[in-house]
């Protein structure tokens, strides 16, 4: 498991561009990465789960959707319909759309393929991943592992 989360740079759906894991200081971060469009259901679940226990108290909450490298023209139309069918300030800004090489992103953090969403806490002063897990962590999971 590699140690240290990889530098990501994004905008958010409020059109800032933002620095994973640099931008977010004073709080550790837990960053949700999606790969595929399917998978928006599953993000709102941990979030709302995360939510339920306050998580935004003790940490950064991110969702970073991971797309392949698009064209300029592409990209704006796709931050575009992401932007659209999202209203909530909060979410547009805690939504970090990051297009790179998938695959090299994949290998920089030992994720084996894209079939499921993937969840990982950072610390905000090393960059050192403290935890990490996949797929839907619910309200109890969420406690053990973030706040014990």
């Amino acid at each position: 498991m590699p140690n240290l989360f990889p530098t990501l740079v994004g905008k958010n759906l409020n059109k800032q561009k933002i620095t994973i894991p640099e931008d977010f200081s004073n709080k550790d971060i837990i960053i949700i990465i999606a790969f595929q469009r399917w998978h928006q259901p599953l993000v709102d679940t941990i979030i709302t789960n995360l939510e339920q226990i306050n998580i935004e108290d003790t940490y950064h909450l991110i969702e970073v959707p991971v797309v392949s490298q698009l064209s300029i023209f592409r990209r704006m139309r796709l931050d575009a319909i992401m932007r659209a069918g999202i209203r909530d300030p909060q979410i547009r800004q805690r939504t970090i759309t990051v297009y790179t090489d998938k695959d090299e992103f994949k290998q920089k953090l030992e994720i084996p393929n894209e079939d499921e969403v993937h969840w990982f806490l950072v610390s905000h002063s090393s960059k050192e991943i403290l935890s990490r897990g996949s797929g839907v962590i619910s309200s109890k999971e969420a406690e053990i592992v973030f706040l014990n």
